[in-house]
């Protein structure tokens, strides 16, 4: 079994450094399966991303109406790409959370096959759940942005009265400061709300409820995880530009030898403007280096979210001993439907069939494990 296996896992909580080194262990262990699980979707939007930068340069520079017409078609259906590409990429990290739990707790191997068998024994509510994750997330992006536009207006209004009896350089330092600590703010509250969502996927594979009622339990586990979603983001974040500038180095220094101008290559590659004035080459290669780099670190969220949700029914659940007891005593039989028992099987197995009603003895089973859980206690 792997180190990280039920009767390794560690008891204390996870923090943020102790969160971010697990996951990098975790992923340097597994990186080619992660890779091979996470290229497909991305090779897709790549795809859209290529066709979307064919279409917009060759809209700029022709002058026929009716091959206008034919690259607004492109760029629309390269959007389309983009978008579809995104939402798989979704749908197959949530299907691989229950491979990486399964391994976490288990010590089975992590494979892209297991990863996409997952997706497609429950791919309606993986794209059920993504679809509400996605929601949610824009709701909280939207709720974040007006507390940041509120307090930067109200800065505004007494940065007015206050200007003209303070001198420059400080009036530019309190700006720096005020900005950054309320983009910060905003970001803690995009966290706050969003994260309250990020454990559904897991919650749908591992424990095999519905879309709502993974919504549900997952607002009911995922309380107090801002901080450590932020450190997620500073981490995953600065992981890829750091992959980003690597791929991008060489070609950088490919078009400076073909006398590209770099301040407007970056400007372009960063903001689109003057976009058209770039060689086709240069701005699909860059745009292929930013995929490459998301193949790369896309499965660092799915890892991290993987660790805090064990960590979270560990610390709240005592999910370490139910696990536990689950080794000893095996699986727990499929209950009937409407039965209610205080104890649940440890990870849900798609497969399992209910038991009928009749095979069924609910309270001499029910205290008959209840006491085998207790003697593991003591």
């Amino acid at each position: 079994m792997s180190t990280l296996a039920v009767n390794q896992l560690q008891l204390a909580p996870l923090g943020a450094g102790d969160l971010i080194d697990r996951t990098v262990r975790l992923y340097r262990r597994h990186f080619t399966p992660l890779i091979r699980a996470s290229a497909p979707p991305i090779i897709v939007q790549t795809v859209g991303v290529v066709l979307w930068t064919i279409g917009v340069q060759a809209a700029s520079a022709t002058g026929a109406e009716e091959w206008l017409v034919v690259y607004f078609l492109l760029s629309a259906f390269a959007l389309v790409l983009r978008f579809l590409g995104f939402l798989f990429q979704l749908i197959v990290l949530g299907g691989a959370t229950r491979n990486l739990v399964m391994h976490l707790l288990r010590g089975e191997p992590v494979t892209a096959r297991a990863v996409y068998r997952n997706v497609r024994s429950r791919f309606w509510g993986l794209l059920g759940v993504t679809i509400a994750v996605m929601a949610c997330a824009v709701f909280s992006a939207g709720m974040a942005f007006f507390a940041w536009f509120i307090v930067m207006m109200l800065y505004v209004v007494v940065l007015t009265f206050m200007a003209p009896v303070m001198v420059p350089w400080l009036v530019a330092l309190v700006s720096i400061i005020v900005y950054l600590a309320t983009a910060f703010g905003a970001l803690y509250i995009f966290f706050l709300l969003a994260g309250r969502v990020a454990y559904a996927p897991q919650v749908m594979m591992v424990e095999g409820k519905g879309v709502f009622a993974a919504i549900g339990r997952s607002t009911q586990l995922a309380r107090g995880n801002a901080r450590r979603l932020m450190a997620m983001f500073f981490f995953t974040t600065f992981a890829t530009y750091s992959v980003l500038m690597i791929l991008l180095a060489p070609l950088v220094w490919l078009a400076y030898l073909n006398g590209v101008d770099l301040t407007r290559l970056l400007w372009a590659f960063l903001w689109g403007i003057n976009a058209e004035q770039i060689p086709p080459w240069a701005a699909v290669s860059f745009q292929v280096a930013l995929q490459l780099s998301g193949i790369i670190l896309a499965p660092v969220w799915t890892l991290g979210l993987s660790l805090l949700y064990v960590d979270e029914r560990v610390r709240h659940e005592g999910y370490d001993v139910e696990l536990l007891a689950a080794q000893r005593l095996g699986d727990m039989p499929a209950l009937p439907a409407g039965a209610h028992v205080p104890l649940a099987p440890a990870i849900v197995t798609p497969a399992a069939k209910p038991t009928p009603r009749h095979e069924y003895e609910p309270d001499g089973l029910t205290h008959k494990r209840a006491d085998s859980v207790l003697g593991l206690m003591e």
